[in-house]
């Protein structure tokens, strides 16, 4: 038995309950992480229109977040089922991207240029996706069943505090120290620049708290537990079927002539530049499939690629009902990462000037609004084990997206900025909800060793919403909505709302 490896008998096959300290200790590094994510959240597109950005232009901006989750996620997942050294199989990629992602808080409010920034930010997602994807597998690794709810929900309870005072920072700097919030035009106020810096070390000293003082069990132990005996050994892909081969390929060339016609018909129609993202996604899709459609055919076993790729055909039935319900969460979510400030500083405060005092004072209390609604999240994670114990995990998970999917709704109709701390009590709900549910329902789904794997592939349907959100919402708001930014709240809303109500669909496969 590892040294650094829980405790456990050889023989068991079910995992021992964790003590409260190790699982606050397995999940610290979700502090750290969240200050990267609320930072960027908060005030990437401040910094995008501070560099010079137009409102329509800011969803193409962010694009590059979600589709370096996309690439990233399942790959570091694939490879760490895989991995075996003296840190373990997760812990040196908590390790490696903190440090990459320290390094990019660093520099994005230092941005010279527009397009630096959005560089930067896809460097900023990567490192940040090489460390979080690898803490939703721990979580399966090391808890039994019966602790999952309570496991990502401490998960949740980290990323809202880290939220709410890395959201905040801005205000805090410039009310509390003095530190200005207004700059020249084109150059970052010190107040950000200075939230961003001390995140970057914040969430390297906590990811190395998780690494310090977590174990993980070995593969070996992994395998005693699991009670899949004859399911495909853990260090070796299994055999591509000959069908499996022709589904892929036939899926391809369907989403390959799919994206073709649509980028066809956006060409002729002389559309909105947003809306290539949709399409050639779709066609890169088809792409991917048949590509490893051709590889499967050619070797005996399958490489990484096509396995994630199969995998992604082949999915558990509660994965891809869950996937229907993220989807729609995720867009909701996106809606209101990228529009919150223009909506609030329009609607609310009444100027689009990034120069203006006016503008910035808005911008802060979108901060520290976001900095509430992670709060609230933080309180909510410790009643939402005790909540799913009475109600069923995805009755939970419903009444929450219905809060947050009204109080989206709200913001619409709010006849002041001040009110936007009520409005932010539902958005808190949902944010608890949606980061701890869907992944304790996944994780009784999937086989043990191929944990990090499926939730690697599960986050393509937080990161596709996100591509459409930034391929769509940018021409459905010029096009339909006069440019004004309020109305993608208000499409989040519904958006929230209908995932809601689709969530009463997933088989929840062990809910007790």
């Amino acid at each position: 038995m590892a040294s650094n490896s829980p405790s456990v008998s050889e023989a068991s096959d079910t995992k021992p309950l964790l003590p409260f300290w190790d699982i606050w200790n397995m999940s610290f590094g979700f502090l750290g992480i969240q200050f990267g994510f609320a930072l960027q959240n908060a005030n990437v597109s401040r910094i995008f229109e501070t560099l010079g950005a137009k409102v329509d232009d800011i969803p193409i901006l962010w694009v590059a977040a979600p589709l370096t989750g996309l690439i990233i996620q399942p790959i570091i997942g694939y490879f760490s089922d895989h991995t075996w050294t003296r840190l373990g199989r997760r812990r040196p990629y908590f390790l490696a991207g903190a440090i990459l992602a320290s390094l990019s808080l660093f520099v994005m409010p230092n941005s010279p240029g527009l397009w630096f920034a959005a560089g930067t930010l896809w460097i900023l997602d990567a490192s940040i996706n090489i460390t979080m994807e690898p803490f939703r597998a721990f979580v399966g690794d090391n808890l039994p069943s019966r602790q999952r709810t309570s496991g990502f929900a401490m998960q949740s309870f980290f990323i809202g505090t880290g939220a709410i005072v890395a959201s905040s920072l801005p205000y805090i700097f410039t009310n509390w120290f003095d530190i200005s919030n207004q700059a020249p035009q084109g150059i970052v106020p010190d107040s950000v620049k200075w939230s961003f810096y001390l995140g970057g070390f914040i969430f390297l000293l906590a990811v190395i708290w998780t690494v310090a003082k977590s174990r993980e069990y070995s593969p070996e132990q992994l395998h005693a537990f699991s009670k899949q005996q004859a399911e495909t050994p853990l260090l070796h892909p299994a055999v591509i079927a000959t069908g499996k081969q022709q589904k892929l390929l036939r899926q391809g060339y369907i989403f390959s002539a799919i994206g073709v016609a649509f980028t066809l018909w956006f060409i002729s129609r002389d559309l909105n530049k947003e809306l290539y993202i949709f399409s050639l996604g779709v066609l890169v899709m088809g792409l991917l499939f048949v590509a490893a459609g051709i590889a499967a055919r050619d070797k005996s076993e399958g490489s990484a690629f096509v396995m994630i790729m199969s995998d992604l055909q082949n999915m558990p039935a509660t994965m891809k009902q869950l996937a229907v319900v993220q989807f729609f969460s995720w867009f909701a979510l996106f809606a209101m990462w990228i529009y919150m400030t223009p909506a609030v500083t329009s609607h609310l405060y009444g100027t689009s000037d990034p120069t203006s005092k006016l503008y910035n004072d808005g911008a802060d209390w979108v901060g520290l609004c976001m900095g509430v609604y992670n709060g609230i999240s933080a309180l909510v994670a410790f009643i939402i084990p005790v909540i799913a114990i009475k109600t069923g995990r995805k009755v939970t998970h419903m009444i929450c997206l219905l809060a947050g999917g009204i109080a989206l709704l709200s913001v619409y109709l709010l006849p002041d900025a001040k009110y936007l701390m009520l409005s932010m009590i539902g958005i808190g709900v949902a944010w608890a909800s949606i980061l701890s549910i869907p992944y304790a329902m996944l994780a009784g789904s999937l086989p043990p060793k191929k944990m990090g794997y499926f939730m690697g592939l599960f986050n393509f349907f937080i990161v596709i919403p996100q591509i459409v959100a930034a391929a769509l919402l940018g021409f459905l708001i010029k096009q339909f909505f006069h440019g004004e930014p309020i109305y993608a709240l208000v499409v989040g809303g519904f958006s929230m709302i209908l995932a809601a109500l689709l969530s009463l669909r997933v088989e929840d496969q062990d809910d007790h």
